[in-house]
């Protein structure tokens, strides 16, 4: 008899496939900040991985994943920049941080050579303008 019987291969590869569908939304965590929540629209993904710099809720920074001192942060950035093809960088910061800890590390971004910031927030906030709900 020289049939193959593939029903063992294909529950496999189901089982297979459902693990890695409820696997890959857990892998892209990160550096766990709270977000500030707005009503802006998310930017166009790029062909490259978005490079990501996050100001923690004590003021420490992270580049994707790796702690970073503020001090290597310009040279460390810069040596990133000089693999990529994008100027374009993500930038997230723990609710909790004042204005000018996060205006301190945009200009070192801008120094690191890296023009187009665009600031991470969460979704579900109301804008300046939004009128609040009846009963709120």
């Amino acid at each position: 008899m020289a049939e193959i019987n593939i029903t063992p291969f294909v529950d496999v590869m189901l089982v297979l496939l459902i693990i890695f569908m409820v696997a890959a939304p857990l892998m892209t965590v990160g550096v766990p900040v709270e977000l500030p929540k707005t009503a802006a629209n998310a930017l166009p993904s790029d062909e490259e991985e978005p490079l990501t710099v996050t100001i923690k809720g004590d003021g420490g920074l992270a580049i994707q994943n790796t702690d970073t001192p503020d001090a290597d942060l310009v040279t460390r950035l810069q040596a990133i920049a000089a693999e990529r093809t994008s100027d374009r960088i993500f930038l997230r910061a723990d609710g909790v941080n004042q204005w000018n800890r996060v205006a301190e590390v945009m200009g070192a971004l801008n120094a690191a050579g890296f023009g187009n910031i665009g600031l991470v927030t969460d979704i579900g906030g109301t804008g300046l303008g939004a009128v609040p709900e009846a009963g709120n």
